[in-house]
């Protein structure tokens, strides 16, 4: 059997830049003195008169590129997810999404994937901290086709968005013929006995988790839900009436993240049993990303156990 592709959603993001720059004169790239680790190197190359390195002031890259916009170009700010998100957060929140700028920001290394770098740069904090800007649009791809596509959809809608990628590199389950879509999800696979709504690098544990539980007689059906804000409303609400049962995934704190969006929905729509599985409001720590990843629950293996017990 051939090995699957893994790709980090990091190189994804850059290469989608690279592709984008070639077709759009007015695409800009500005990076906090991490080009090399966010992948805008492979911009750069391509294009130096248009990338910026700013240094290590992200707040002075957000507010240069909230300029930039409003002077015709589609800027591109790009850092780890920890200093955008977190540190710049002010004027992410002033400058950009106040005035609702056309400014895209690339957030990469988010999660407790960022593995041996540690509590002080594994950012499970960045969903509830964006979600909570109004007009600002929220996406966590979950591997390389979708990466590169959730990039090109950023650069053709008018507002600002927030793009999460990885660190670790994560199996490509799309081929090239998928079509993403912002603020819609999809339906990876079909079940009836509970529904597992997953983003990011979870959407691929919820596809392993489903089909061990299908060996045992429990029918999971798999959502990507790569777009946090807007929620796909109309799935979610299928997924309840369908399934009956909801277990929500996520590559970050389990308060403000995807899961309090589904919970808030069906709260008010539709009252309906919910599982979370995400960073269980703690801080991460050094270590190899995966042994990280099973260790705060965030594996199959965790997901496969939650729903056994849930059906039950």
């Amino acid at each position: 059997m051939s090995e699957v592709k893994k790709v980090a959603t990091r190189d994804s993001y850059g290469n989608a830049l690279k592709e984008l720059g070639h077709e759009h004169p007015d695409l800009v790239v500005l990076d906090a003195d991490l080009a090399s680790a966010t992948k805008t190197s492979i911009f750069k190359k391509e294009f130096p008169d248009r990338h910026f390195d700013c240094g290590i002031a992200e707040g002075n890259m957000v507010v240069a590129a909230a300029g930039m916009s409003t002077m015709g170009l589609v800027p591109f700010v790009s850092t780890f997810a920890m200093f955008s998100a977190g540190r710049a957060f002010e004027q992410i929140r002033n400058s950009i999404g106040y005035p609702h700028l056309n400014v895209k920001i690339g957030a990469t290394h988010g999660g407790i994937s960022v593995g041996e770098d540690g509590a002080s740069h594994q950012c499970c904090e960045d969903f509830a901290l964006m979600r909570s800007i109004p007009g600002m649009t929220v996406i966590c791809p979950s591997d390389d086709v979708e990466a590169r596509a959730a990039v090109k959809a950023a650069y053709e809608m008018q507002g600002p968005v927030y793009l999460r990628f990885g660190r670790l590199a994560v199996p490509v389950f799309h081929d090239e013929s998928y079509k993403f879509q912002i603020g819609k999800g999809e339906v990876v696979r079909e079940g009836k006995d509970l529904a597992i709504i997953a983003t990011g690098l979870m959407v691929n544990e919820a596809i392993e988790a489903a089909k061990t539980l299908e060996a045992e007689g429990i029918s999971a059906r798999v959502v990507n839900m790569a777009t946090i804000k807007p929620l796909d409303e109309e799935l979610v609400l299928d997924c309840a009436r369908t399934c009956g049962k909801i277990i929500t995934c996520e590559e970050h704190n389990v308060i403000g993240g995807l899961g309090e969006a589904v919970c808030g929905l069906l709260a008010e729509k539709l009252p309906t049993p919910v599982r979370k599985v995400g960073v269980n409001d703690e801080f991460g720590h050094s270590g190899p990303a995966v042994a990280l990843l099973k260790q705060f629950g965030l594996s199959a293996e965790h997901v496969a156990q939650v729903a056994r017990e849930f059906v039950k």
